[in-house]
This record gives C-alpha cells, sequence and structure tokens, in this order.
C-alpha cells in the first residue's frame, strides 16, 4: 500500500512539474499561435471529449493500428521460424527486412499512397514497423535454445508439438515478449503519422493536420496528448498480459 501510495505521489510531481514548466514556457512565448497553454488545451479536451467525432477518431486509429500490429506480429513470428528451419529462406528475408527497418517511415507512407488505399495506409505502416522487430527477436530465440536440449527431446520421442510447448515457447517467450514491448509504441506512432499523411475520414492524424491546415494549435496539442495518453495505456495493458502470460506454466 505504502509503495503504491509512493508511486502516485512520485507520479503526480512529476506531472505537476512538467506541467508548470510548460505553462512558464507559453508565458515566455506569450503566444498561443505558437504555444498553447495547459489551460487553452485543457479546455479544448474537455470539448473534445463530448464530441462523437472524438470517439469515431480514436476508434478507428486504433482499430487501424492494432490490426497492422497483429498482422506484422504474425508475419515476423512465421517468417522467423522459416528463417530458423531453412537457412536459405533467412538470407533471402534479411535483406528485405534490414532495408525495411532502414528506410524511414515517411519514405513508405508516400510509397503507400500510390500502391494501396488511403484507409488501409496506416494498418500497412504499423504492419511494417513490427515485422522486422519480432522477426529478429523471435528467430534470436530460437537459436538460443540449447541443441543438446533438442536433441533430447528427439531421443525420448517427445513429438513437433511438445517439443515446441516444453522447449521452444519457454525460450522464446522472453524474446517475443521485448519484441512486443518494442514495436507497440513504435506501431502506434507510425500508424498516427500515416494518418497525418493519408487524412482517413475518421482518425486522429487526420484531425491533427485539420488543426494543423486553421492554425488551431490548441487542438494539435490536444490531439498530441490524445496520442500520447492512449500510447502509455497500450503499452500498459500490453505489459499486464505479457506479464500474466510469464506468470503462466508453459
Amino acid at each position: 500500500m505504502k509503495r503504491a501510495l509512493k508511486k502516485i505521489c512520485i507520479a503526480v510531481f512529476v506531472a505537476a512539474f512538467w506541467i508548470t514548466a510548460w505553462y512558464l514556457i507559453a508565458l515566455r512565448v506569450d503566444q498561443e499561435l505558437l504555444v498553447s497553454t495547459p489551460a487553452s488545451v485543457g479546455r479544448v479536451l474537455w470539448e473534445l471529449v463530448g464530441q462523437g467525432d472524438f470517439w469515431g477518431s480514436v476508434g478507428m486509429s486504433l482499430l487501424r493500428v492494432c490490426e497492422g500490429f497483429a498482422a506484422g506480429v504474425a508475419a515476423g513470428t512465421t517468417v522467423a521460424a522459416a528463417s530458423f528451419l531453412f537457412r536459405p529462406a533467412g538470407h533471402l528475408i534479411r535483406p528485405l527486412l534490414t532495408v525495411v527497418k532502414a528506410t524511414p517511415v515517411a519514405s513508405f507512407i508516400v510509397l503507400a499512397l500510390v500502391w494501396i488505399q488511403t484507409d488501409n495506409v496506416p494498418v500497412f505502416i504499423s504492419f511494417l514497423m513490427v515485422v522486422p522487430i519480432v522477426w529478429a527477436n523471435v528467430l534470436q530465440g530460437l537459436r538460443s535454445v540449447p541443441q543438446e536440449l533438442a536433441e533430447v527431446c528427439r531421443v525420448f520421442e517427445f513429438g513437433s508439438l511438445k517439443t515446441l510447448r516444453v522447449l521452444y515457447v519457454p525460450s522464446v517467450k522472453p524474446y517475443f515478449s521485448a519484441a512486443l514491448s518494442t514495436s507497440v509504441g513504435l506501431a502506434w506512432k507510425a500508424g498516427i503519422a500515416a494518418e497525418v499523411l493519408c487524412r482517413p475520414e475518421f482518425s486522429i492524424g487526420g484531425a491533427i493536420w485539420r488543426a494543423k491546415i486553421t492554425l488551431e494549435t490548441a487542438d494539435v496539442f490536444a490531439w498530441t496528448a490524445v496520442v500520447v495518453v492512449l500510447s502509455l495505456i497500450l503499452e500498459e495493458l500490453l505489459g499486464a498480459a505479457l506479464k500474466k502470460w510469464g506468470g503462466r506454466s508453459a
């Protein structure tokens, strides 16, 4: 109880410190067009929360990013397994995923606008951000499995499914969890960035772009705050799920 209370007090202090710093910066600049005050942003947020379009935009953005994230996890895991089982496949896939990791997100967004429908661009971009991370981590986890234990499984004729359950899944689990924790934030930020450029009808990114075009700086700050808060919530929910999963026996 004391530990929880201490964590809350620290969080409140940190938040108060940075909000005060933000207020002092806004006071110093004295230009709402450049830096909105916390009060202005809070007022805009309060107005947004009461609008149906706000929740529609939040819901659709979450849906797009989650679709891309889930597809990226599935694809990354599959490709990692293929790379582990068939080394030639790994040699062929590695350059492609290296290029994906090294290429700026904006370049992929522009290309995706040419290749696919506008509403699917954020899904595709989130997918691209996740695949290389999951692939690299899962492949590393598979390669970390002691071959002596794999040989024991073969000697005792465990079978493929049992070997996978008792040996490979526990060994890969920490690497897989690390991949999910790292990629969820990247998928979220990249997906919102894609929405800013492609501007689907209901989207957080589209709302940020419209606020920027109309020079509504407080709205830009408010929507950015929404992005940050949702990112923290997603990471906390995923962390809790991974912690629960990690506590289970294989």
